[in-house]
C-alpha cells in the first residue's frame, strides 16, 4: 500500500511538472482558454505559438514584438510610453502649460553660437580682415573688441603683424653659388628678417607673398654680389655694403608690387669658396696672408727709418740755429762731441816721452783688471 501510494504521488508530480512546462514553454500547448504568461483568455485549438513570428491578420491572436518594434520603442499593441531615461521611449519633460522645451533649447544654442562667433578681440600688434563667407573682402577690424555677423556669414582672419619672421636662404646643407665682379664663384647663405606691414595687401595683392619675397631676395643678392670683387665679399666692410644694397633693392621692389611686406634686415651668414676648389682657395689665401705679412713688416721698417730721419733732420736744424748765434763755440763743441764718440769705440794707447813709461795699452789693462775684480767680489 505504501509503495502504490508513493508511485501515485510521483506520477502526479510528474504530470503537474509537464503541465507547468507546457504553460511556461512558448512552443508548448497551453491549457484550454489560457495564454501563457499573461492570464488572458485564448481561443481553443490555436496550437503552439512562436514568439518570433507575428500572429497574422487574426485580431484574436496576440502578435509578438519584432526587432524593428523593439528599436522603434513599440510593443505588439502599439507605441510604448514612459521607458527608461535615454531609452527608445525617452521624452523631454514639458513646460508649464504643456509646451515643449525644444524651442527654448534651440534658441539658447543659437544665442550662444551668435555670441561666440560675432565678438572678436584684436590684440595690439595684430590686424584682422573680415570676409563674406570666407571669400569676398568686407572690411578691417581695429584693435580692441569688434562685432561682426556670425560665422559662416562673416569670417575673421587675424595675423600678428608685429612678429618678425625669418627666412634662411638657401637652407641647411644646400650650396648656392653666386658670381662676383671678377668672375669668381662664392657659396653664400643669408637670412631675411621681415614682417607684415599691411594685412589686406599681404593677403589679396599677391598670390604667394612668401615666394615672391624669396624670389626678389635672390635677384637682389645676385645683383649686389655681382658688383663686388671676391676679396671684398670676404671682408666685413664688403658684407655690410652688400646687406644694405640688398635690403634697399628688396624694399623698393616689394613696395612697387604693393605686397604689404617690410624687410627688417639682411644678414649674411656664410661666404665660402665652392667645395670643388676649396683646397686651392685655401692655398691662395695662405699665400695672400704671407704677402700681406711681408708688406706689413716692410711698412713698419719704413716707418722706423722715416721717423729716425725726421729726428736727425730736426736735430740738425736745432744745431744750425745755435751755430748761427755762436759759430766758434758751436764748432768747438761739435768737435769735442765728435771726438768723444769716435774715441769711445776705439782702443787707446798712451805714449809718453822719456824713459819712465813710454807705452801704456789701456784696453789691455782694462781687460785684465776685470777678471781680478770679479774674483775679489766672489
Amino acid at each position: 500500500m505504501h509503495r502504490s501510494e508513493s508511485w501515485r504521488e510521483r506520477l502526479g508530480a510528474a504530470a503537474r511538472g509537464l503541465a507547468m512546462a507546457g504553460k511556461n514553454n512558448p512552443w508548448g500547448a497551453p491549457e484550454k482558454g489560457e495564454e501563457p504568461g499573461d492570464g488572458a483568455p485564448r481561443g481553443e485549438g490555436s496550437g503552439p505559438r512562436n514568439p518570433w513570428l507575428p500572429g497574422g491578420g487574426d485580431p484574436g491572436k496576440r502578435r509578438s514584438a519584432s526587432i524593428e518594434d523593439i528599436f522603434k520603442g513599440r510593443g505588439p499593441e502599439g507605441p510604448r510610453r514612459g521607458g527608461g531615461t535615454g531609452g527608445p521611449g525617452f521624452r523631454l519633460p514639458e513646460r508649464p502649460g504643456g509646451k515643449s522645451w525644444v524651442p527654448v533649447i534651440l534658441g539658447a544654442v543659437a544665442l550662444l553660437w551668435i555670441g561666440a562667433t560675432s565678438i572678436h578681440f584684436v590684440q595690439p600688434g595684430e590686424q584682422a580682415v573680415v570676409t563674406w563667407l570666407g571669400g569676398k573682402y568686407s572690411h578691417e577690424l581695429d584693435s580692441g573688441t569688434n562685432f561682426t555677423a556670425p560665422w559662416p556669414l562673416q569670417v575673421v582672419e587675424k595675423e600678428n603683424v608685429s612678429k618678425v619672421r625669418l627666412e634662411e636662404v638657401p637652407g641647411t646643407n644646400t650650396e648656392k653659388l653666386i658670381l662676383t665682379a671678377d668672375q669668381n664663384l662664392v657659396d653664400l647663405s643669408y637670412l631675411i628678417r621681415w614682417n607684415i606691414s599691411d594685412l589686406v595687401l599681404y593677403k589679396y595683392q599677391l598670390a604667394d607673398p612668401r615666394n615672391a619675397l624669396l624670389e626678389i631676395a635672390e635677384a637682389a643678392m645676385r645683383a649686389a654680389v655681382a658688383r663686388q670683387k671676391l676679396d671684398t665679399v670676404f671682408t666685413g666692410e664688403g658684407r655690410a655694403e652688400i646687406e644694405q644694397d640688398v635690403r634697399a633693392a628688396m624694399q623698393a621692389r616689394l613696395d612697387a608690387y604693393r605686397s604689404g611686406i617690410t624687410v627688417q634686415g639682411i644678414e649674411i651668414n656664410k661666404v665660402d669658396p665652392p667645395a670643388r676648389v676649396e683646397e686651392a682657395f685655401k692655398d691662395v689665401s695662405s699665400a695672400q696672408q704671407d704677402a700681406d705679412a711681408a708688406i706689413n713688416r716692410a711698412r713698419a721698417a719704413a716707418q722706423q727709418l722715416l721717423a729716425r730721419a725726421q729726428g736727425d733732420a730736426t736735430e740738425f736744424n736745432n744745431i744750425y740755429e745755435e751755430y748761427r748765434l755762436a759759430p766758434e763755440v758751436t764748432r768747438r763743441r761739435l768737435y769735442y762731441e765728435t771726438m768723444e764718440a769716435v774715441l769711445s769705440r776705439t782702443d787707446k794707447t798712451i805714449v809718453e816721452s822719456g824713459n819712465v813709461l813710454p807705452y801704456l795699452p789701456l784696453p789691455e789693462v782694462k781687460r785684465r783688471a776685470q777678471p781680478q775684480a770679479q774674483a775679489q767680489g766672489e
